[in-house]
């Protein structure tokens, strides 16, 4: 069983969603961002999900935009990230996900990319701005080097859609809880149970759910029916706040993530 496999069954077995993790590789720079991970990885985070910095993150709100920016200006390059996921891998087995977009796999090579990430500890991938129709070699890819791959499916998305998304997913699928780009929202979407329905009716696989999710609250009312909770720019607003003072960020990632833990510590949805 895979390590993602593992992370969910473990969380499903606590009768609580897992608890998914977003940070930006190298933001502010390569050390930091190690010291935010490890402190995430203690504290209870399932899942990393590390986004790949890009100049150009079309998904992503200003928050993101910005933690990309400051991490390509520190020097971070794809070598760098496989760099930073090595380091993790010598202190934690918990499942990572590279958030990245296609240009940055289609550059490197896609076998090339899919293996190296491997290589170095990565379990899984979400492109962006991959559509399924498009994805026959990354899946290859995938299969061939043991990557498991993740696809979005949006409030928009029909039903007949769905179904091709979920036929090319292996490790889960990400619901993207409104339109729009990533960043904190005062409030989560009303229709998340109804489309989280939608999606288990056509699949298996875990149905984890981030865009616009920041507080304790909204963690908790997500954690009742998703199998997973992505938090992201909560967190990287840690880091922008404190980008030099690596001390009070880990105190702050800690007191934040061990809070929002706690709002996954909840029954699952059985359906």
């Amino acid at each position: 069983m895979s390590r993602l496999a593992q992370a969910f069954v473990r969380a499903r077995a606590s009768h609580r969603a897992a608890f998914v993790a977003y940070l930006c590789a190298g933001d502010p720079n390569l050390e930091t961002s190690l010291a935010a991970c490890r402190v995430l990885l203690e504290n209870g985070v399932d899942i990393l999900e590390l986004g790949v910095p890009f100049s150009d993150p079309l998904a992503d709100g200003l928050t993101n935009q910005l933690a990309a920016q400051r991490a390509l200006e520190s020097g971070m390059t794809m070598a760098r990230v496989l760099e930073l996921v090595r380091r993790i891998r010598e202190f934690s087995e918990v499942p990572i996900v590279f958030y990245t977009y296609y240009n940055l796999v289609f550059a490197n090579g896609v076998d090339a990319y899919v293996a190296a990430a491997r290589a170095a500890g990565v379990d899984g991938m979400l492109t962006l701005d991959l559509p399924p129709e498009e994805a026959g070699e990354v899946a290859a890819a995938g299969r061939k080097h043991g990557m498991e791959t993740v696809f979005i499916v949006a409030p928009t998305t029909p039903d007949a859609r769905i179904d091709r998304i979920v036929a090319c997913a292996t490790g889960f699928i990400y619901y993207v809880s409104r339109e729009g780009v990533t960043g904190v929202r005062d409030q989560v979407a009303t229709n998340i149970p109804e489309a989280i329905g939608r999606i288990k009716a056509r699949t298996t696989l875990p149905v984890v759910v981030g865009f616009g999710i920041s507080t304790r609250e909204q963690v908790a009312q997500v954690a009742m029916h998703a199998d997973g909770v992505v938090v992201g720019s909560a967190l990287v607003n840690i880091i922008r706040k404190y980008p030099d003072a690596v001390d009070e960020l880990c105190r702050q990632l800690k007191v934040v993530t061990t809070d929002l833990v706690a709002g996954t510590v909840l029954p699952v949805n059985s359906n």
